[in-house]
């Protein structure tokens, strides 16, 4: 089994209310009564891909995800832990108290999750996907890179590559929100392109290191001149596998 190192399953402490975005994710949480008790716990990674939404907040169950409202582009940084279960997800236009998106899901415990707030113009979702490392391998050479597709047009669906020496390793017609699978891919330069007619064409090259883990965000809002909200390609190292019988921090 695969984990994700160091300093995404280091111990954890009781969530209680706002939550800390320095805490990191590990299997269990411990209960400060009694020693023998576990307390089965998840991890969390969320991120504001909304164009038009400069500070947004999330709750799980009514209680706040981070003690700051994620800006445009912005993610909590670690997988944050929080309790399993179905769990009511939802992310306001703070400091509005109207909720933009609201979402149920069932956390498992010792999984990682990644939640990303999508939407443009009053149309909004909350994408929760199960990011399973342990399907990864530690010991391939590989990196492993996935994308969300957050260009705000909904009907549309867009052309996706992720090319690597000149060949295609990811070929998708992506719908709005969709997140793809991880896909191995050797270490070093890679190419990612997203094309939708005229309207969208957006292209980046990026250096993927052996056993990291990546997500390619897609983002913007097709046409628009703001360099901030025009379509564009970023990413994020969601950490670095290792093999749990190998060791590591």
């Amino acid at each position: 089994m695969n984990k994700v190192i160091s300093y995404l399953r280091r111990s954890l402490v009781p969530v209680l209310g706002i939550l800390s975005a320095a805490v990191l994710f590990t299997a269990c949480l411990k209960d400060k009564d009694d020693n023998n008790t576990d307390i089965p716990a998840a991890g969390l990674m969320a991120f504001n891909l909304a164009p038009d939404q400069e500070s947004i907040a999330i709750t799980l169950s009514d209680n706040w995800l981070t003690q700051q409202p994620l800006g445009y582009t912005s993610y909590n940084g670690v997988y944050q832990n929080i309790y399993t279960g179905n769990r009511e997800v939802t992310s306001y236009d703070y400091p509005a108290t109207d909720p933009l998106a609201t979402v149920n899901h069932n956390f498992e415990d010792s999984l990682y999750y990644s939640l990303f707030v999508v939407g443009y113009d009053d149309n909004y979702r909350n994408v929760i996907v199960t990011d399973n490392f342990d399907s990864l391998s530690a010991s391939s050479g590989k990196a492993y890179v996935r994308y969300i597709n957050a260009v705000a047009d909904s009907v549309n669906a867009s052309a996706v590559t992720i090319a690597k020496g000149g060949s295609n390793v990811v070929s998708d017609n992506a719908s709005f929100g969709h997140v793809s699978d991880f896909t191995a891919v050797d270490p070093g330069e890679i190419s990612v392109a997203i094309k939708q007619g005229s309207a969208i064409d957006a292209s980046r090259n990026i250096t993927v290191e052996e056993k990291k883990v990546y997500t390619v965000l897609l983002i913007g809002v097709p046409g628009a001149t703001d360099e901030n909200k025009k379509v564009q390609i970023r990413f994020v190292n969601n950490g670095t596998l290792t093999d749990e019988d190998g060791g590591g921090q």
